[in-house]
């Protein structure tokens, strides 16, 4: 497969890789994931093309429930996955398991969560002007 420059890769994956959305190249946030103390920090604007990610004031706040969904989602695949796995597990196993995959993955579906919210307002443009190469 040959390889795509990384402005020309999908939608799914700029939302993935957090990336912006209307160039697919600067990243949403200025650290990792893991990062336990600054995870949430997002870059001010795409160091690319220079779009906005502060679209205006509590823009995000509609991210929390596209966050609940993943949550939930992740909540539903534990539970199914213990109990077609392990059918006789009992309620401390299903708590034990759903509580540490949600504290493990919760800055991964807060990011996620930005960056899909972000993605459904601002649209990629093919022609945006581009400062930066990523390769």
């Amino acid at each position: 497969m040959e390889h795509l420059h990384e402005s020309e890769k999908g939608y799914l994956h700029s939302v993935l890789s957090q990336n912006c959305p209307r160039c697919r190249k600067g990243k949403l946030f200025a650290h990792g994931p893991y990062h336990l103390r600054k995870f949430f920090l997002m870059n001010d604007s795409c160091s690319c093309c220079g779009q906005t990610f502060h679209l205006e004031p509590s823009f995000y706040d509609g991210a929390m429930y596209v966050s609940y969904a993943i949550q939930v989602a992740l909540f539903v695949t534990v539970f199914v996955a213990l109990s077609v796995l392990h059918p006789q597990a009992g309620l401390a196993w299903h708590i034990g398991g759903i509580t540490s995959l949600v504290i493990v993955f919760s800055p991964m579906t807060y990011r996620l969560s930005r960056s899909l919210w972000i993605h459904f307002f601002v649209k990629y443009n093919r022609d945006a002007k581009v400062k930066c190469s990523h390769e």
